[in-house]
């Protein structure tokens, strides 16, 4: 971990200091978690509108006199380096009506976002940890990696870690049980494609296809898959986005980081091999603790899930080829100059 920029202020305290840029809808909801759980000690938060974001610096600085400890919340506006020194920086720049109808419609906006600061910040020495939360997750968490400078296990995105809880979910309320007691994965991007890693659930180490022929766990596997892969578009279309689900995701990575939990989530890491695939960002189940993304979990999918896991990873590979090229270089220069991209109709 990188040394914060606060002082020692309680023995034996390290304090944690997280940064995050993109203070529009999700961003906030993600500080706000940090300081109800008690994880972050200092909040350092950029954005390019100004009142949005002073706005949001008075409300969460307000709001810490009823935290578990004492928390600081910096305006940072556009100055990206002052984040150098951050453990961790939460990524969530983006426009969230872009998605309306798919997660991949936020592509070039994303892109375009990540390519204006990612090189800056690490050109002023960031050697802590990046977490995604923009869309689409998986590509957008790629660019960071490759603009970070950083190893692959340093940078991962929330990708299906929001929608293995969606899954967990729906099978809690269809049977009764507590999700805790669910061990159950949606793997893939995180987009139309993601598949549930339906033949490795299981309940108390039973596997949930083999209690089939028993109430209440004769579940229609395709609808369970559907409601959870479309839990997202139901909050969206009754308030225009979704909140607090994925900004708690984003706080349960940070929190795996900060406190080495060795836990693991189906984030967006990067594949060296695994499931067939290599220098792909897609979600799996993986360990993360305080050396970021680390063990990657190789599920033991059927036939038609291997299919339909390769057809995820074939999507994501297609939104790659669609960015302009961007030297690395080019990101690090002030001030930078973004390369448009092929199909991107906001330069028609």
């Amino acid at each position: 971990m990188v040394t914060s920029s606060l002082t020692d202020t309680v023995s034996g305290h390290r304090p944690v200091s997280v940064g995050i840029v993109g203070l529009g809808h999700v961003g906030p909801h993600v500080a706000n978690s940090l300081i109800l759980q008690g994880i972050a000690d200092e909040l350092l938060l950029c954005d390019t509108n100004e009142d949005k974001l002073a706005a949001e610096v008075q409300d969460l600085n307000d709001s810490t006199v009823f935290a578990p400890h004492r928390v600081v919340v910096r305006n940072c506006h556009a100055d990206y380096e002052r984040l150098a020194a951050c453990d961790v920086i939460v990524n969530s720049s983006g426009q969230v009506t872009l998605s309306a109808i798919s997660r991949t419609g936020e592509l070039f906006k994303a892109i375009d976002d990540v390519r204006s600061y990612v090189g800056r910040i690490a050109e002023a020495g960031f050697t802590g940890f990046w977490v995604n939360v923009a869309n689409p997750c998986d590509v957008v968490t790629r660019e960071i990696h490759r603009l970070s400078g950083l190893p692959a296990n340093h940078v991962m995105g929330t990708g299906t870690v929001l929608d293995s809880a969606r899954l967990r979910t729906v099978i809690s309320l269809r049977t009764g049980l507590a999700p805790e007691s669910i061990q159950a994965y949606m793997i893939g991007e995180h987009g139309n494609t993601q598949i549930a890693a339906w033949s490795s659930i299981s309940i108390a180490g039973t596997l949930l296809s083999t209690l089939k022929s028993r109430k209440p766990y004769d579940l229609d596997a395709a609808e369970i898959e559907s409601t959870a892969r479309e839990g997202g578009y139901v909050s969206y279309h009754g308030k225009q986005c979704t909140e607090y689900a994925i900004g708690n995701a984003a706080t349960r990575i940070v929190r795996a980081i900060v406190h080495d939990e060795h836990v693991v989530l189906s984030a967006s890491v990067q594949l060296n091999g695994e499931y067939g695939e290599t220098g792909l960002y897609i979600s799996v189940p993986c360990v993360i603790d305080a050396n970021g993304a680390g063990d990657i979990f190789e599920l033991k999918l059927s036939a038609a899930e291997s299919e339909g896991f390769k057809a995820s990873c074939s999507t994501v590979k297609s939104n790659y080829a669609k960015l302009a090229p961007m030297p690395v270089e080019a990101a690090r220069k002030t001030p930078v100059v973004i390369p448009r991209h092929r199909g991107d109709d906001r330069f028609e």
